[in-house]
């Protein structure tokens, strides 16, 4: 069965300016929810941040990675779910250039991709779990555009806001991207002190409370 709903508007350009600031690695500080594990970038230094359309494919069948591309808009992400298929790839280099066309912020690949000096002619940033010349094909079976996706684990709604760097990638809902956001900030804002500290003599450990373990 193919399904496709509406695109999802959920993040917006507020969010956007926050997170231009923020680490995903800083946010792994307040916690483990949200990370795509497992997934590397093509090429660093990468920078994605951006509304999510979700798109998920049976495997070999990505009929519904093609059609998704004609609804997405400048700064989306498409975050793509292929059931589990770690060896074959569903995005290369035709689809790069049509990402190119569109402006996407980036593609998030819960698979391989293929095609690999193209995406990087391209400077289109890809997160995947690797590469392969193993490909999907149209083939009809079953896709959906705009629902509820899991990648490594983490589930990923249409709308969610996608932001990832050479750390990894972090996702998160809009109506919680805020207080990690501002929270992240003020966290990179305070390592000018720490690094003051440290520059005096202080050692991490007195710093951070570590020490008080081994008194």
């Amino acid at each position: 069965m193919f399904r496709m709903n509406p695109r999802v508007q959920g993040v917006n350009e507020e969010l956007i300016e926050l997170y231009d600031q923020v680490m995903p690695s800083t946010i792994g500080h307040m916690t483990d929810f949200g990370f795509l594990k497992g997934l590397r970038p093509l090429v660093t230094p990468i920078r994605i941040v951006g509304n999510a359309v979700t798109v998920k494919i049976p495997h070999m069948d990505s009929s519904a990675v093609h059609q998704a591309l004609s609804i997405v808009q400048a700064g989306d992400v498409l975050a793509i779910d292929m059931s589990g298929d770690e060896e074959r790839s569903c995005w290369g280099g035709v689809l790069s250039y049509i990402a190119k066309q569109k402006r996407l912020s980036g593609v998030i690949v819960g698979g391989c991709v293929n095609d690999v000096a193209e995406i990087l002619e391209l400077k289109l940033p890809v997160f995947s779990l690797g590469t392969s010349p193993l490909t999907t094909r149209i083939v009809g079976i079953e896709g959906e555009i705009n629902t509820v996706i899991s990648i490594c684990g983490t589930s990923i709604h249409p709308g969610d806001l996608i932001v990832a760097d050479d750390d990894g990638v972090f996702v998160v809902s809009p109506s919680d991207a805020e207080h990690y956001g501002r929270e992240a900030i003020r966290i990179q804002q305070a390592e000018v002190e720490l690094k003051r500290k440290l520059d005096s003599g202080i050692s991490i450990a007195s710093i951070s409370g570590a020490e008080n373990y081994f008194l």
